[in-house]
């Protein structure tokens, strides 16, 4: 079987990755579960959370995005983010000038989240085209006080902040300019590019859960909102209602989209938050990210059959949600 682009599918983490899983060690108490970004190590009376993902796709934000895309992670416990590992591999016969650009974005973004880049590795590897960046981001809170994306509950309400397809935007507006630049004017694609500037959710999954009612979070990386919504329903075992009207689509997301013939809602949305949440606490939960200039609105509800899933599209047909093979960030970047 050959595996598509990106996250490898789910049946081959639960038939082979899940059972491959080393020692048992009593100290984990959240270990490797499909739709959580994360672990759950008790230390004493502390919980440390722990997140790794690589940056692969993306080329002239790849420092700045290794740390962000897994702070959010650690944040989507509701803890704050506060230490990152890194691991930075290069092509052969890569500049000084290369390091110096990444390691300048990981320090900058670091430094405006707060964490400390405490250790890592870094190398010239034979065989890659482009830089690849895997960053292991930590974090502590007393015991007990944290949520995951398995803890969503029948008739939650599910959240989102922002819009869909956030970081696949600005990484196609980067890396693929010259293209766009026939279709788009200079001031849009200009803005295009700046949604890097939207891709912390640190800030909203903080507020989302100081305000209370909060049971999970989750923010949709590869396979955009609606592989994220799977995701968290897969992991607290919940079927979900979604109503495509009440996700935003900013103009310039739509606009490269139709350009590469790609699915916004199927395009890596980091930047975007899910929040389930109990239903009397939605609104408030909403106000509270909306006086942080954080824009958010309920978009569906969890519940019921845990194969139910289903998506009730703008023209008031009903299909199912999809699951993307892969992210359609892979589609747009092989279409020349």
């Amino acid at each position: 079987m050959r595996l598509p682009p990106g996250k490898i599918p789910i049946d081959i983490l639960k038939e082979v990755v899940f059972k491959n899983l080393g020692a048992d060690r009593k100290e984990v108490l959240v270990g490797p579960t499909a739709g959580i970004d994360g672990a759950v190590i008790e230390i004493g009376n502390k919980n440390l959370i722990v997140s790794m993902d690589p940056i692969t796709g993306a080329v002239e934000h790849i420092g700045w995005s290794s740390v962000n895309v897994n702070a959010n992670d650690v944040a989507t416990f509701g803890v704050e983010p506060a230490f990152l590992f890194s691991c930075i591999m290069l092509p052969e016969n890569s500049e000084k000038k290369t390091v110096e650009i990444i390691c300048a974005q990981m320090d900058s973004a670091a430094k405006e989240l707060g964490i400390a880049i405490v250790g890592g590795h870094c190398e010239s590897t034979p065989g890659l085209t482009n830089p690849i960046v895997v960053g292991c981001v930590m974090g502590l809170t007393d015991k007990g006080n944290y949520v995951t994306a398995g803890g969503a509950k029948s008739g939650d309400k599910l959240i989102l902040t922002k819009s869909a397809g956030i970081e696949g935007t600005a990484i196609l507006a980067s890396d693929r300019e010259q293209q766009l630049a026939k279709i788009m004017d200079p001031s849009m694609l200009d803005n295009a590019k700046k949604f890097y500037n939207q891709i912390s959710v640190v800030r909203d999954a903080l507020t989302a859960y100081k305000t209370g009612g909060v049971h999970a979070m989750h923010d949709p990386t590869e396979g955009g909102v609606v592989n994220g919504i799977h995701e968290i329903a897969d992991a607290s075992q919940l079927g979900v209602k979604v109503f495509e009207d009440r996700i935003i689509i900013e103009p310039e997301t739509a606009k490269i989209c139709r350009f590469f013939g790609v699915d916004p809602l199927q395009l890596i949305g980091s930047g975007a938050l899910l929040i389930a949440a109990e239903e009397n606490k939605t609104r408030e939960i909403i106000e509270s990210l909306m006086q942080e200039h954080i824009y958010a609105a309920e978009i569906g509800e969890l519940g019921g059959n845990v194969n139910k899933r289903l998506l009730m599209r703008k023209d008031d047909s009903v299909q199912d949600l999809p699951r993307p093979a892969s992210d359609h960030l892979w589609r747009a970047l092989t279409r020349q």
